[in-house]
């Protein structure tokens, strides 16, 4: 059996004396898309934080978390970024005075640290992607529209050619047609056999797009299966897609 591009097992957060995330266990194989749905305040964002080893210094971690095999739980985000783990956060964090281009780049700064004289080719890669990056690629980031933005992001995330991909909310704000579009690029990244662990409040999108779910309530998952059976499991409907039917 293959080994999974990311395995985390009883994963623990803290902070302080409140745990927000309880013994969580998560699978990520490679070209396959998992998503995790749940509440605002579930522990998703969390969850990501902790994988990434992007907590605040105030929280405290147990469990393992393991990409291609490798435990990574005591690694940096530099360290975790070089072995292939890329997040690409709610808040995006662009730099908004640097061109879109040059934010790009920034995504394949741990490639030129190791001397990695190709760090740039994926620009070509991501451009197809997002064409509008290409046309755009001078434009101050901070002059894009939030579709825009997101499309930065995601394509500085895989400026790092990373063989995980963790997306926090990629829909959050967006308008419907950007949205298509985001999760139309998604599905496309899991073909070149990039696993891809989406959190995503758009639970219809998320479970359409994915191959997997788990569904996170106040640090527990409290469900998983394919996602193709969690988006036709009566208590998800009701909970999670019973307002959208109408839009269907």
């Amino acid at each position: 059996m293959a080994i999974p591009i990311l395995e985390v097992n009883d994963l623990h957060v803290a902070y302080g004396k409140v745990e927000a995330v309880h013994g969580l266990n998560v699978k990520v194989g490679a070209g396959q898309i998992v998503t995790v749905i749940g509440p605002n305040g579930a522990g998703k964002s969390t969850m990501l934080n902790a994988i990434a080893g992007a907590l605040v210094a105030n929280a405290s971690t147990t469990g393992a978390v393991l990409l291609r095999g490798v435990d990574v739980s005591a690694w940096p985000v530099e360290s975790r970024v070089a072995q292939g783990m890329s997040l690409v956060p709610e808040s995006r964090d662009l730099f908004t005075t640097m061109s879109v281009e040059d934010n790009l780049l920034l995504g394949s700064y741990t490639r030129y640290k190791r001397r990695d004289k190709a760090y740039a080719d994926q620009l070509d890669v991501v451009y197809e992607l997002f064409p509008r990056l290409r046309e755009r690629r001078t434009q101050a980031a901070g002059t894009m529209s939030g579709g825009e933005r997101q499309m930065v992001a995601l394509g500085r995330a895989l400026m790092a050619k990373p063989t995980l991909l963790m997306l926090d909310e990629p829909s959050l704000g967006l308008a419907p047609l950007i949205v298509k579009e985001i999760f139309r690029v998604i599905v496309r990244l899991k073909e070149t056999g990039v696993g891809i662990l989406l959190v995503e409040q758009n639970a219809r999108a998320a479970l359409q797009a994915a191959d997997y779910g788990y569904v996170l309530e106040t640090g527990d998952v409290v469900m998983e299966g394919p996602a193709a059976q969690l988006a036709s499991d009566p208590k998800v409907i009701d909970t999670y897609l019973g307002l959208n039917k109408k839009h269907a």
